[in-house]
């Protein structure tokens, strides 16, 4: 993995390795995504807000390992599979039926010496699991999170964003809106969608003046 942007929004957006911006916010995911040997009993949880780039470090995960991705909260409750590497995203909404497919596909993996990744936007110790021995087993599993974007990543954030619109914007724009809005993944994609949305729909020109104006009227 080279540098690289870290996002997982729905419009359009690039899921290809270069595509992945490392910086202070997501560095220590990025790092231990290189080196799954290293994890105890092969398993681990990335967590982090929504639009982080947990979905995309998954994919970049699967394309280097090889195995399956899992949506949780569609895991068949007698669910069962071969793979040697297993991603389950979105491990909160896992269904209380499928608890024990999860508990039996955990111990599969650890007795066979495979490989589990999971990703959640909170930690194991927030998920509402009612089996007692799978919520332990996830509470002992190695956390990574992924913060609250620092300058650097915010300002690429931005800029990658655009571009899954076929947006090109100005250096200053992007450096405006990054200096103006709240620090979260989910404000800068709310002001690039805005922003589109605007322009689209009045044929505005999305530069600071627009961004200004909405900005200035959050509603």
């Amino acid at each position: 993995m080279n540098n690289q942007l870290s996002f997982d929004w729905p419009t359009g957006v690039a899921l290809g390795p270069d595509d992945f911006f490392v910086s202070e916010a997501n560095a220590q995911a990025f790092a231990m995504l290189e080196a799954p040997d290293s994890w105890p009993e092969r398993k681990l949880v990335i967590a982090g807000p929504t639009g982080c780039g947990k979905s995309h470090l998954a994919r970049i995960f699967h394309n280097q390992q090889g195995g399956v991705i899992i949506d949780a909260g569609t895991l068949p409750a007698d669910y069962q599979t071969d793979a040697q590497t297993v991603i389950v995203e979105d491990m909160e909404t896992l269904p209380k039926a499928a608890e024990e497919a999860m508990f039996h596909l955990h111990n599969h993996l650890r007795n066979t010496g495979g490989t589990l990744l999971m990703t959640a936007q909170t930690p194991p110790s927030r998920w509402s699991i009612t089996l007692p021995d799978l919520a332990s087993r996830m509470q002992a599993t190695t956390l990574t999170q992924i913060s609250n974007p620092d300058d650097a990543l915010l300002q690429a954030l931005i800029m990658k964003l655009f571009a899954d619109r076929q947006i090109a914007p100005k250096p200053n724009l992007v450096a405006y809106l990054a200096s103006r809005i709240e620090r979260s993944f989910a404000a800068a994609a709310d002001i690039v969608a805005r922003l589109d949305a605007t322009a689209l729909a009045s044929g505005d020109k999305i530069n600071r003046k627009l961004a200004k104006r909405l900005l200035d009227n959050p509603g």
